[in-house]
């Protein structure tokens, strides 16, 4: 038999992974316990894989996945032990997915976009719904976007923006570079982030979006 806590501990978990398939995090439980510390977390889920109501996935931090519920309502009167009801592998919040990494790109002037073959493991909960790549930031022209030279930026496949996103944009066919994204008039003009670099005008033909940034991953 569960203790009152317990039982609204797995009750959130069960309820959180239905509706967006990743455990909550140790201060979302905690908030949502109203409990002062996570430690009284910590003992709460100890107790509850204990009991075989739910295991931790190796490997994974703050992944969990529900074995089998109480009763929900608790049940006035005994009730016979319920029985384990299976259940698909949750997806953990920092399940890793390998993105294709498709060389550098030029937060200064443009430079030529290499195609590769390597790859750059990033966390899912990064990345939001759509195809992705990454590329390797080179130069600073992003810099007081907080993109610096060696970053790498997530992005999102795309051929179409809205003035002030963030783009790849691949010039003549040949040349990518990281900008902001504006129209003046007739003509397509990329922003740097960085007062030492002047904006760049094109025509509409001699641009073509690839993608807006999705997030970035840096290395230390």
């Amino acid at each position: 038999m569960l203790t009152r806590k317990q039982h609204e501990l797995i009750c959130f978990i069960d309820d959180r992974l239905k509706a967006t398939g990743v455990s909550p995090s140790f201060e979302e439980m905690k908030e949502a316990l109203d409990l002062k510390s996570k430690s009284g977390v910590h003992r709460l889920i100890s107790a509850l894989e204990e009991r075989e109501f739910i295991r931790r996935l190796p490997n994974r931090a703050r992944a969990l996945e529900v074995l089998r519920m109480p009763d929900r309502p608790v049940a006035k009167k005994p009730a016979a032990k319920p029985m384990a009801t299976p259940r698909p592998t949750p997806q953990p919040a920092n399940d890793v997915i390998e993105l294709p990494l498709h060389g550098r790109i030029a937060a200064g002037v443009p430079i030529e976009a290499i195609e590769g073959q390597a790859t750059l493991p990033v966390p899912a909960a990064l990345l939001g719904a759509g195809d992705h790549y990454a590329l390797e930031v080179a130069g600073d022209s992003m810099v007081e976007a907080g993109i610096l030279d060696g970053d790498y930026a997530l992005v999102r496949r795309t051929e179409t923006a809205r003035d002030g996103e963030i783009v790849v944009a691949l010039i003549e066919d040949s040349e990518a570079t990281l900008k902001y994204f504006r129209r003046e008039g007739a003509m397509i003009r990329l922003d740097p982030a960085n007062r030492s670099y002047d904006p760049q005008r094109y025509r509409p033909e001699q641009v073509r979006v690839q993608g807006k940034l999705a997030g970035l991953l840096r290395r230390y």
